[in-house]
């Protein structure tokens, strides 16, 4: 589950991934495991949760490079395309709305499509958040 947004940038609406993965960690009591790999540039937590096992991601890069970071752990981690959920804000949707979409075109979003272009595929599973326009 990969947080997108701009490292350096925490706390503004383009960052809502990494929120989203803050909380989320939270949630699954793995927020004090957060942890720097430098294999894949990114700050990276390991949970369970429904017997499932989860590799948190929050790429330490700016949003237009965010795929790097995704291909990387997806390497280290086994992961194909398909088993990969991007978090990340959505200009088109309403302050607060949540939709999934699954694969797809990355309709504009330049961490979707850095994702993209990494990974070459489109088949990851993206969680929009909506941040509205100003």
């Amino acid at each position: 589950v990969a947080g997108l947004g701009n490292y350096g940038l925490r706390g503004t609406r383009h960052s809502v991934g990494m929120e989203v993965l803050d909380r989320l960690a939270r949630q699954l009591a793995v927020a004090e495991g957060w942890h720097v790999d430098r294999r894949c540039c990114a700050d990276v937590a390991l949970a369970t949760a429904h017997g499932l096992e989860l590799v948190l991601l929050k790429p330490r890069r700016f949003m237009n490079l965010n795929g790097l970071s995704v291909a990387s752990a997806a390497e280290i981690y086994s992961l194909g395309p398909e088993d990969i959920y991007l978090v990340h804000d959505d200009l088109d949707k309403a302050l607060g709305k949540v939709a999934i979409k699954l694969g797809g075109s990355a309709r504009g979003h330049n961490g979707v499509q850095s994702c993209i272009s990494a990974l070459q595929s489109n088949e990851m599973t993206r969680l929009r958040i909506g941040i509205g326009r100003p």
